[in-house]
């Protein structure tokens, strides 16, 4: 899970996107990041929805 914290850390810092942010446009879930940093359970396909937000946000800001 360290992992993933750290991508969300790298990906909200690179575009200028606050964890609250995050959350809100990756699950709907303003305090997602906090609690997962709070020892929340992640469940696989959670993990695999934002993994898959952070890939198609970043290739969406390119094609534009």
């Amino acid at each position: 899970m360290d992992d993933l914290i750290h991508d969300i850390d790298a990906f909200c810092e690179a575009q200028g996107m606050s964890p609250w942010q995050f959350g809100l446009l990756a699950l709907n879930d303003k305090p997602f990041v906090k609690q997962l940093r709070d020892g929340r359970r992640l469940w696989p396909d959670t993990e695999a929805r934002v993994r898959e937000f952070m890939a198609s946000y970043c290739k969406q800001e390119r094609a534009a």
